[in-house]
């Protein structure tokens, strides 16, 4: 059996199974994001981390862990939080939670396009702080979803999904990654895929879907920003830090796009102080997966890796495996 340490409330009853498996739990019951010096002080002697996104994962951390280490489960889809190539260079698993968020960050994604284009978020906080109002015909307007284009950056799992609930609306879409989705999805999709560029100067909306790394840490800079339509929204739900906010806020004040939905941050929880008090941007503090389901089978699969692992079986869904 062994000693697994949890960084912070899950949902669900992930601990109780850990336990019931005979392991000894530290589960810090707290929703909040555990301190530096905690977590480095209760990690000598365990065999299994449980990290959220938000918990750095590096030499030391791993040093603090001890050889012991053999497992990482990061209760997330990204992992730019782990140090990946630390952990394999001492033997430690690392896995993380595909595919169980997929739907959820797509209706967020998708929630985000609608409030950005209607203004949404604009009207609302007109009702919410008593600011007078009344039904005009030319008040509040927005622009239809229909015959519109939808540049999805990152075509993957989620990109996907949200490409399905876009068509359902009438828009277009093109697609843009790394690689190439599988071209019969692409054409039951009937969406067609181009470069970057095409995307950003074809686009009504551009949403963004890809992973965080160094190829695409701010690949929505100043540049692209200047390529989209002035009348274009961007919505983000993949990592804050591939959107240059700076960036962002000029383009925004400049009139060279139309708004933003936000749903990540560059520096989160921060959020920079040019998007704040903008009326054409929609703000949510990184719900894309919110739900209880969603988050409960987030931990169970992150639980039933630990699980695997501690018993001498190959991970569910190892990075890179």
């Amino acid at each position: 059996m062994g000693r697994v340490l949890v960084t912070a409330q899950v949902v669900g009853d992930a601990v109780a199974r850990l336990r019931e498996a005979g392991h000894d739990v530290v589960f810090r019951d707290v929703d909040a994001p555990m301190p530096r010096g905690e977590l480095l002080a209760a990690l000598p002697g365990v065999d299994a981390l449980v990290s959220m996104l938000v918990d750095r994962v590096d030499a030391e951390v791993l040093d603090a862990a001890g050889p012991g280490l053999r497992v990482v489960a990061n209760v997330a889809v990204g992992y730019d939080n782990l140090d990946v190539a630390a952990c394999r260079e001492r033997a430690v698993v690392v896995t993380n939670t595909p595919g169980v968020l997929t739907d959820a960050t797509a209706d967020i994604a998708m929630s985000l396009i609608l409030m950005s284009t209607r203004g949404l978020g604009a009207a609302e906080r007109r009702v919410r702080t008593g600011t007078p109002w009344r039904w005009s015909l030319t008040a509040h307007l927005g622009v239809g979803l229909r015959g519109k284009t939808l540049g999805i950056v990152g075509p993957g799992a989620i990109g996907l999904a949200t490409t399905r609930r876009a068509k359902a609306f009438g828009m277009e879409v093109l697609l843009s990654g790394r690689s190439s989705p599988d071209p019969a999805v692409v054409g039951e999709l009937d969406a067609r895929v181009v470069d970057l560029d095409a995307l950003l100067t074809a686009s009504d909306v551009v949403s963004l879907h890809c992973p965080l790394t160094p190829a695409t840490r701010h690949l929505i800079g100043e540049r692209e920003l200047r390529l989209m339509r002035p009348g274009a929204h961007l919505v983000n739900t993949s990592r804050g830090p591939v959107v240059d906010e700076a960036a962002l806020v000029a383009a925004l004040a400049a009139g060279e796009i139309a708004g933003a939905g936000l749903d990540v941050f560059e520096d989160e929880p921060r959020v920079h102080p040019g998007l704040l008090g903008r009326e054409d941007v929609v703000l949510l503090p990184h719900v894309g997966s919110a739900t209880v389901e969603t988050r409960t089978a987030m931990a169970d699969l992150a639980v039933a890796n630990v699980l695997a692992v501690l018993a001498g079986a190959p991970a569910l869904t190892p990075v890179g495996g």
